[in-house]
């Protein structure tokens, strides 16, 4: 005779189909309670399985993860997905600081090249002197790895290095300073999932002191920016198009300055090399704007250079700056919205010669 302790008795209990068998034995003590050697087999294995069966089942709860935590993760997740969009089809930080392919329509980055920086831009571009497109991957000793969060952002806000220089305003810092905490955050965060590349980055060489020439940007942080809500459609197209920096090529320049009574007026000269091209005027006047487009020919436009084969050709000297094959990934919804801001700016009679030479 063998006696049943305590603890398996309790789970033995669970499978008795006849729950009066437990009650008969409840109120018994575990030394007078005995069983017959094949009785207690059949309990001892019964009581086994249940053990074994709540220890999975605790496992298998503890690899759940926490609603807590799922949560984190799916806002992390759209932080990310919201960030690559702005970074590569509205703020273009993936246009200049990848290696553009100017032997294609439009100058499409080359494959392999995203984030790795290079490219210069120097007097040709209003540049008193030459610069490099940092390197914005996670390597960290060529590229930003090492860098915080907050030294990120004021990079982006303010124009201010992480070794606290001043950046050449080739980066749009003045107009990334109006976007929201919440998009600046969404595109650091997409920065952070980019694969390192120890591609070394010349420094910049300039005829200037740049903190004397473009003093760092002693504005707010964007902590009390707020994007517009999309119900006002002019509003959050306004939001949009600083975002895109889309004054620094469509505006003027005279000594170094923009010239806002051509605001959106076209008339910059790039000079690229192999090509020579004049931005147009995208202001509302009928003539020599936008003015006689209507929302969907705006639209058409950049839906225009979503197919691949667009841009794929050589134009040789009838090229464009407009980074097409970014910009044309842009959503319908924020493309009519900048069209709907831009039926609201000033026209400005002001004809282009698009390529000058």
């Amino acid at each position: 005779m063998l006696i049943v302790p305590e603890a398996i008795f309790q789970n033995t209990c669970i499978f008795q189909k006849n729950i009066l068998f437990c009650a008969q034995y409840r109120n018994y003590s575990p030394k007078k309670l005995l069983m017959n050697k094949k009785q207690w087999s059949l309990v001892l294995i019964l009581a086994l399985c249940t053990t074994m069966l709540s220890f999975f089942n605790a496992c298998n709860n503890n690899d759940s993860k926490a609603p807590a935590e799922t949560a984190k993760e799916d806002s992390l997740k759209k932080m990310v997905e919201r960030g690559d969009y702005l970074a590569h089809h509205v703020a273009l930080c993936m246009d200049c600081h990848s290696q553009r392919d100017w032997a294609q329509f439009s100058g499409p980055p080359k494959p392999g090249t995203e984030a790795i920086g290079g490219d210069a831009f120097d007097m040709k571009l209003d540049v008193p002197g030459v610069i490099y497109a940092r390197n914005i991957t996670s390597d960290t000793v060529n590229g930003i790895g090492k860098w915080t969060d907050a030294e990120i952002e004021r990079a982006i806000t303010k124009g201010i290095s992480k070794n606290g220089d001043t950046l050449f305003p080739l980066m749009p810092y003045p107009h990334y300073n109006g976007m929201s905490r919440e998009d600046i955050n969404c595109i650091i965060a997409y920065i952070r999932t980019i694969k390192p590349n120890s591609n070394k980055v010349p420094e910049r060489k300039l005829m200037i002191p740049m903190a004397l020439a473009y003093p760092p940007l002693q504005s707010e942080s964007p902590e009390k920016n707020i994007k517009p809500d999309v119900s006002d459609m002019v509003k959050y197209g306004a939001y949009v198009i600083n975002s895109a920096a889309c004054m620094d090529c469509h505006t003027p320049m005279d000594k170094g300055q923009f010239v806002m009574t051509k605001y959106m007026a076209g008339g910059r000269k790039m000079d690229l090399g192999s090509f020579v091209v004049t931005t147009p005027n995208i202001t509302p006047d009928s003539a020599t704007g936008i003015g006689k487009w209507t929302e969907q020919m705006f639209l058409d436009k950049f839906k225009l250079y979503r197919d691949h084969a667009a841009y794929s050709s050589n134009p040789g000297k009838n090229n464009s700056v407009m980074p097409w094959s970014m910009y044309a990934k842009m959503e319908d919804f924020d493309i009519k919205a900048i069209y709907r801001y831009l039926r609201t700016i000033p026209a400005v009679n002001n004809h282009i010669n698009k390529y000058p030479l």
